[in-house]
């Protein structure tokens, strides 16, 4: 199941069956009449919600559920490191770092930094995915062509380090999405090049027990087949 385009040829090309919407569309009925005996969980952990009532579902049809975790991230004391718990903050903490921020944190998140720039006049660097409608999206609230990078991760220091360096960026914003979600190369290249970074750290936590993706495969392959 993926919500995005982009997502869903990602799916398909790996040769899986794709259902188009997200984790809080499915219905009881849709579980029982496509025989799903296990929701494996792997929603990014920013896109939880509180009072999240999938999982509970899951366990009244006895279907298994399994949330893939990210660790958090470990932030060293750098006067060059601002955590923050919101977007909010971290759009009004870096507009007051620098003049030029890069945002890596896709475009689910842009009002709170137009808004800033609305009133501040800053340069808004956008990193997002390569997909059409997220362009288009970008550009319709005002964000022009050399300001938008358009690029698929997952990106190393040493690509991170080019592009904050050709778009001269001041301050770098992202979110704690661990290490799969590349925070820590990000963190690694404006450290490197003595660029604040405002990291926007979780304020959901998981309800559930998280696996990492080895232990799902292994619960997986133990599971007993209905036939």
């Amino acid at each position: 199941m993926a919500v995005t385009g982009f997502g869903r040829n990602l799916t398909e090309d790996d040769g899986a069956s794709m259902v188009k919407g997200t984790i809080e569309s499915i219905q009881a009925g849709w579980l029982i009449e496509n025989g799903i005996e296990a929701v494996i969980d792997a929603r990014h952990p920013f896109s939880l919600k509180p009072n999240d009532t999938f999982s509970r579902m899951c366990s009244e049809l006895g279907i298994m559920y399994l949330r893939v975790g990210r660790e958090e991230t470990a932030l060293d004391a750098n006067d060059l490191i601002v955590p923050v718990i919101s977007m909010q903050e971290a759009a009004k903490k870096a507009v007051a770092i620098g003049r030029t921020i890069f945002l890596t944190t896709g475009s689910h998140d842009l009002e709170p930094f137009l808004e800033q720039r609305e009133k501040r006049g800053f340069r808004l660097v956008v990193r997002v995915l390569p997909e059409h409608s997220i362009i288009k999206k970008c550009q319709d609230l005002g964000i022009g062509p050399k300001d938008i990078v358009a690029l698929h991760g997952p990106f190393s220091k040493q690509i991170n380090k080019a592009l904050f360096k050709m778009y001269k960026a001041s301050v770098i914003v992202t979110k704690d999405s661990g290490k799969a979600g590349g925070t820590d190369t990000k963190i690694n290249a404006a450290l490197s090049l003595k660029i604040p970074i405002v990291i926007v750290k979780r304020n959901i936590q998981d309800c559930q027990p998280c696996y990492g993706w080895e232990q799902v495969i292994d619960m997986i392959k133990e599971k007993p087949i209905k036939f």
